[in-house]
């Protein structure tokens, strides 16, 4: 029966259905029944996290090829299609996501008194966006989605902070990620020019002159950078922090704060390794710079979330480091997935 199960499923639909539907259910319910509301979205990430490690039933881990990979046409006249797949890295990114959005709305319960409504659909909408991030094959895909992720965020952070600074900090944490993801957008549509396609495991088959390389990796590297973060464009971070609501600290410590370092793995160390060898000495030393200054930094705060928000970029710089040593690459996702734990346990 299991198997029948997983034979019916094994596409991943159900992690990406379940909150879309979720998110849409609550707004056909009044404001006035908060408590329904409430259960819905709870039942929907609990169902989502239960149903996102089914796949590991069926997953090859001899093979470091996508699996799972599902193709959907969606621009007719351009060859660029909704290419869906998983691997061992994006596998557990997803049950770690589906993992922290029930601690998400249920740390948040007590907060859902004005717009509980819409914090679950933003809640939900966040879920659904980042577990299509770690399945996306399709490059052009896997930048608009990074960059929709902010809109929920902006919305929790806005509308539910907890301070009064939190419409400055909404604004600082949306335009420097959004803005630094622009050059991420021009490498894109100059990788489309070369291979004719966005499939991304068609682009990690091709080969870039090291001059183009350079090029596309600095790019990357001005997206990527940001959402690390990496000093000295990490000044949005502690704001978010701050500001954010608790169940927005948590996510966002959890989850955005992992893409940069998932985009350097799933795009610039593998489609661009002559360029990421010639850029190492620049990435240990920025990111030692970033240790060390973050690292004073923290020791002279005395807010519980700003030592949260300082500690993670020193993290998060680790996991960089390791991540850019030939040596401990493969372990740089264990750093990532263990940088959610002493988070979230403080």
């Amino acid at each position: 029966m299991l198997e029948h199960f997983c034979e019916c499923y094994s596409d991943l639909s159900g992690p990406i259905l379940c909150p879309v539907l979720g998110s849409i259910t609550p707004l056909f319910i009044p404001n006035s029944r908060i408590r329904p509301i409430r259960l819905i979205g709870l039942c929907a990430s609990l169902i989502t996290f239960l149903y996102s490690p089914v796949p590991r039933i069926q997953f090859d881990p001899s093979t470091a090829k996508s699996q799972f990979v599902e193709s959907l046409r969606w621009l007719p006249y351009e060859n660029i299609n909704l290419y869906l797949g998983i691997d061992g890295i994006s596998l557990f990114f997803v049950i770690l996501t589906t993992f922290l959005i029930p601690i998400c709305i249920s740390v948040g319960w007590s907060g859902m008194r004005s717009y509980g409504k819409e914090y679950i659909t933003a809640s939900l909408i966040r879920e659904f966006l980042m577990i299509a991030v770690f399945r996306m094959l399709d490059l052009l895909l896997f930048y608009v989605l990074p960059e929709s992720v902010l809109i929920p965020m902006f919305i929790i952070i806005g509308v539910w902070g907890s301070r009064q600074r939190k419409i400055k900090a909404a604004y600082q944490f949306f335009l420097y990620t959004l803005l630094g993801s622009v050059f991420m957008l021009l490498a894109i549509l100059l990788i489309l020019l070369q291979t004719g396609t966005t499939d991304l495991q068609i682009s990690l088959t091709t080969e870039f002159s090291e001059r183009r390389q350079i090029f596309l990796w600095i790019a990357s590297f001005a997206s990527f950078a940001v959402k690390v973060p990496m000093v000295p464009v990490h000044i949005w971070l502690p704001e978010a922090h701050v500001e954010a609501p608790t169940a927005g600290s948590v996510i966002l410590a959890g989850i955005p704060l992992k893409l940069g370092t998932y985009g350097f793995l799933r795009f610039s160390i593998p489609m661009f390794p002559e360029a990421t060898l010639s850029f190492t000495p620049f990435i240990y030393t920025s990111s030692a710079i970033a240790i060390i200054y973050t690292s004073l930094t923290t020791s002279r705060q005395i807010d519980l979330k700003k030592i949260i928000a300082y500690s993670s970029v020193v993290h998060m710089n680790l996991v960089t480091i390791g991540m850019f040593s030939r040596a401990a690459a493969v372990r740089s996702p264990i750093l990532s997935y263990g940088h959610t734990r002493p988070k979230h346990a403080v």
